[in-house]
């Protein structure tokens, strides 16, 4: 685990990002004064979980989008 201070952070940070990203570094430690204040760490590649068909079965589709287009004009329009 490498570990660098804030000023060497700031200035070489797209290497420090490209560590990471390349497996070179598993952690980066990044202290002030001294002492570790935060770490760089590579973001988990697993996949979330499912996201499509969340929402199946919780509303019906109208046969047309368009069928209520009067009514919603009018309520926008305050009558």
């Amino acid at each position: 685990m490498r570990s660098v201070n804030i000023f060497e952070a700031k200035t070489t940070l797209s290497k420090l990002i490209e560590a990471i990203e390349s497996g070179r570094e598993d952690e980066i430690r990044i202290a002030r004064n001294g002492r570790p204040a935060a770490r760089l760490v590579p973001l988990s590649t697993q996949p979330v979980g499912k996201r499509l068909g969340v929402a199946e079965g919780k509303f019906v589709v109208p046969d047309s989008i368009d069928g209520d287009n009067e009514m919603v004009h009018r309520m926008f329009e305050g009558e």
